[in-house]
């Protein structure tokens, strides 16, 4: 057997006998319990965040008003990662799903007002319907900092 090959052998026995990081799964109290997801999953120090609607959390209804929608669905990703003691400055990438691109600008509004600045990688997905009738769904992953 060649050094190379001895090598890759060695280091693929010390990786596996490392183990993976340790899965925790996240969820928030009141969460259904046929929910067949989870509100976020943690691999190490990443954290996966479910997808969240903008939905009304006391009548579990759309918004008349983007901005309420909007702010409903970013304090929605806020309470997952609490619950995973981050922040949302702990974003790396965030992804959104919207039934009407034309809203990109009201959504942004809000948006930068939950970060100090420093904004994660993001993409704005122009979709079809959303469940239960909303214009927004965001989802995330984000990365302990600290």
């Amino acid at each position: 057997m060649n050094s190379k090959i001895q090598l890759l052998l060695a280091v693929t026995a010390l990786t596996a006998c490392a183990g993976a990081p340790e899965r925790r799964d996240i969820n928030l109290p009141g969460r259904s319990l046929s929910a067949v997801y989870s509100n976020a999953v943690q691999v190490g120090d990443t954290v996966y965040l479910s997808g969240k609607l903008g939905l009304d959390p006391e009548t579990g209804a759309v918004p008349s008003s983007i901005e309420d929608e909007v702010r409903n669905a970013l304090d929605g990703l806020a309470e997952v990662l609490a619950a995973a003691e981050l922040e949302m400055n702990d974003l790396v990438s965030v992804t959104v799903y919207c039934t009407d691109p034309a809203l990109y600008d009201q959504f942004n509004a809000i948006y930068a007002t939950y970060f100090d600045g420093t904004f994660p990688t993001r993409a704005f997905i122009g979709s079809g319907p959303l469940l239960r009738g909303a214009h927004f769904e965001v989802k995330g992953i984000a990365v302990r900092s600290r």
